[in-house]
């Protein structure tokens, strides 16, 4: 079926309205059609070839939410007029180790990105910033009544891509907590450490958003522009959760580690990050990493956002309006996600 979409021609380019194909729905299919759809940095960063070259044109977008109006014959887990999500995968080989254990995103044959990636059948992935789309019902999630649908996109790559570290290395109660930088990820790791009942801390480069970041749940809020911040805070947290997709100085912030304590990055800079190995051998520190989550841990995350009434901060836009809704994220101008209301694309 051909449906109407924004796309990016090339690198660089504006993203303008066109038309794509989605596939047949098949057996296992279920077709969406799509209700809203957050922009990631990582749509930015894809679609100026920020990580290498892509299939252009790119169809951006792994923030979906929208309502179930096909499925295929062997679909039971999902039902004409449910609300669902997508978010940053739509398969993987679903037999290796890593799959089989739940962690389809570290699919040991490659996992399949909602855009920009090459599906099982060979085709171009393309993403949620279009009207419908049609995906493997192993990777649609049931997104609850109790969430507003434009509040909940950003829950599926913003927020599982932090609920994940934070779960996995024990934030909770008796545990200190900072987020590094308090954007479209930092306010949903503040919004999610503080749920689980941490002691959350930011750690943005200015006190502008102190206010908003007290509001949605941290306890403390420090400027790491004062170098005196680094010298307060030594040795404090047993887990940071880094959120900036720029260059930090890492010995600086593993500095703020306790022994055992763990920075995990979850940004994605375009350019490498270097630290002195000291600066994890001098308090048995760790340097970590952390993509999404699987299709189990994101399923857990939504009910888990649901039980405790968290959804993100969200600015709701026309289509027409993403190419300046690009440039106010480089310009730090969002707070804190930009959705799309995608049925302005009908």
């Amino acid at each position: 079926m051909r449906v109407n979409a924004y796309a990016a021609p090339a690198a660089g380019q504006p993203l303008a309205l066109t038309t794509i194909e989605r596939r047949d729905v098949g057996p296992n299919d279920v077709l969406i059609e799509i209700q809203y759809a957050g922009i990631c940095h990582s749509d930015i960063h894809t679609v100026n070839g920020d990580w290498g070259p892509q299939p252009f044109p790119v169809v951006p977008g792994h923030e979906i939410v929208g309502i179930v109006t096909e499925v295929g014959s062997a679909v039971t887990k999902h039902h004409v007029g449910d609300r669902v999500g997508v978010g940053c995968m739509v398969n993987s080989c679903g037999e290796c180790t890593n799959c089989l254990g739940g962690d389809e995103q570290y699919c040991l044959n490659g996992m399949v990105p909602t855009y920009a990636g090459t599906d099982r059948d060979g085709t171009t992935t393309q993403g949620g910033y279009s009207t419908h789309v049609v995906v493997d019902a192993d990777y649609v999630l049931s997104v609850p009544e109790s969430l507003d649908a434009a509040a909940a996109a950003p829950l599926l790559c913003a927020c599982i891509t932090t609920y994940a570290p934070l779960r996995r290395w024990g934030a909770g109660p008796g545990k200190k907590v900072a987020v590094v930088g308090l954007g479209g990820l930092g306010h949903m790791a503040v919004k999610i450490a503080h749920a689980l009942g941490a002691e959350v801390t930011v750690l943005s480069q200015s006190l502008k958003k102190q206010e908003d970041g007290l509001r949605l749940g941290a306890d403390h809020y420090h400027a790491t522009s004062d170098p005196d911040t680094f010298k307060q805070l030594a040795s404090r947290f047993d887990l940071i959760v880094n959120t900036v997709s720029a260059s930090i100085d890492l010995n600086a912030y593993l500095g703020l580690l306790a022994v055992d304590g763990t920075l995990v990055n979850v940004g994605a800079p375009a350019e490498p990050l270097s630290l002195h190995v000291m600066s994890l051998i001098g308090a048995r520190r760790s340097f970590a990493g952390s993509m999404i989550g699987g299709i189990p841990l994101t399923q857990e995350m939504l009910d888990f956002c649901a039980e405790h009434n968290i959804a993100a901060e969200v600015e709701v836009i026309s289509a027409d309006k993403v190419n300046e809704a690009y440039e106010r994220v480089l310009a730090s101008d969002v707070r804190y996600r930009f959705v799309i209301d995608t049925r302005t694309l009908a």
